[in-house]
């Protein structure tokens, strides 16, 4: 191989050369805005959403701190590298795949039953209702009865009134 230049090496380093210099040009242009919009917006504090710290994280780690406080910019170094470490952390949390603790909760037509069986037949307690309900085909507590009765502001069987209209009588009967 021949050591001395080539012409399409001289056309090569001639090119890299200007776009380098291109990219020098537009890196000062942008930190001339930068420091003239810092100095429009003083000392009000910059509010960005989700999406905007994200892009600036991402781009701000590719850079690296030692670059970021050269260029001056609006946020610090150790900001924008504290959003891509939240970032990282908020991705692998892993809380897709975290299971609910707790039992699961009563199905809304089995309170619905509850309720209509409540209603119906204000002499029946809790263990009646749960009778009623598992000759339905619904397998719940007497106590499951007896929470949904109180979360919707139906007092236990012996504190209900007693009296019944007959209209009501006729339809338990």
């Amino acid at each position: 191989m021949n050591s001395l230049m080539q012409p399409w090496h001289i056309l090569f380093f001639a090119l890299a050369s200007w776009v380098n210099r291109e990219q020098q040009l537009a890196i000062e242009y942008l930190k001339t805005e930068n420091s003239i919009l810092r100095e429009k917006v003083g000392k009000k504090r910059v509010q960005l959403n989700d999406n905007e710290r994200r892009r600036l994280a991402v781009k701000g780690k590719q850079l690296g701190r030692k670059l970021l406080s050269e260029l001056g910019a609006i946020f610090t170094p150790d900001t924008i590298l504290r959003w891509h470490r939240e970032l990282i952390a908020r991705k692998w949390d892993y809380s897709s795949e975290k299971k609910q603790v707790g039992r699961p909760r009563i199905r809304q037509e089995i309170v619905e039953q509850i309720l209509r069986f409540a209603q119906e037949n204000p002499t029946w307690g809790a263990d009646r209702i749960q009778g009623a309900l598992s000759n339905v085909g619904f397998h719940v507590t007497d106590t499951t009865v007896r929470n949904v009765l109180k979360a919707n502001g139906i007092e236990p069987a012996p504190d209900r009134p007693a009296s019944m209209s007959w209209q009501t009588f006729l339809k338990a009967h």
